[in-house]
């Protein structure tokens, strides 16, 4: 496995090396002797542009290392030229990073992106519309806000934390609409995902205080 992230790594070098020597043979003998550096050459180059190095990122975002994560992802110079799934996940994980550094406004345009081009994965596209929803609510749109979470919730979304994040928002907006039958609902939802972030316990705890106490 070691090897062949290196292999990506150093895909395109590999090709225009091989690219390089496929004319050099044909020059000095002829095509045929040099048919196996041109495919090689082809083949590398290719994969190069269409994939990418995204493979790559998985251990760095294990680790929680978003800087070396940031940095393949700004060694993509071409991003449209990626398969489409891919350039959807290219923009997912841009606006993921972008998040961490707080630059709102740009995570907000990498996720839009992401979703236009379509997900590969529902959930995925469920965390997506989360997080966008997420945002909308912290620039005072409370209608598109509602819509997204909505949406998220509909797409399926995939950890327990997040789900019980985004059920526990909808409750909050329920209670704003003086909808609390609907609050109480998402409130149960929220609670069932047994979460265990501090900040969604929290919030589960403070919102229980008064909760039952509404009509409804």
């Amino acid at each position: 496995m070691k090897f062949y992230n290196i292999f990506i790594k150093f895909r395109l070098q590999i090709g225009l090396l091989a690219l390089v020597g496929a004319i050099l043979v044909n020059y000095e003998y002829s095509f045929w002797p040099s048919l196996v550096l041109y495919i090689i050459a082809v083949l590398c180059i290719f994969t190069h542009f269409f994939i990418g190095p995204l493979r790559l990122i998985q251990e760095f975002l294990e680790e929680g290392d978003f800087e070396g994560a940031e940095k393949i992802l700004n060694g993509i110079k071409y991003p449209a030229l990626l398969y489409t799934p891919i350039r959807s996940v290219y923009y997912t994980l841009k606006g993921n990073i972008a998040m961490t550094k707080q630059d709102f406004d740009s995570a907000e345009t990498y996720m839009k992106k992401s979703l236009s081009l379509g997900l590969p994965m529902k959930e995925a596209e469920g965390a997506n519309k989360l997080q966008l929803g997420m945002m909308a609510m912290q620039k005072g749109n409370m209608k598109e806000g509602e819509s997204l979470i909505r949406q998220s919730l509909k797409a399926g979304i995939p950890d327990k934390e997040s789900a019980a994040l985004a059920n526990l928002q909808m409750c909050q907006i329920m209670m704003q609409k003086r909808e609390f039958r609907s609050a109480k609902d998402y409130f149960r939802r929220a609670k069932a995902q047994k979460a265990t972030t501090q900040q969604v316990v929290d919030q589960i705890k403070q919102i229980e205080k008064y909760i039952s106490r509404m009509p409804g």
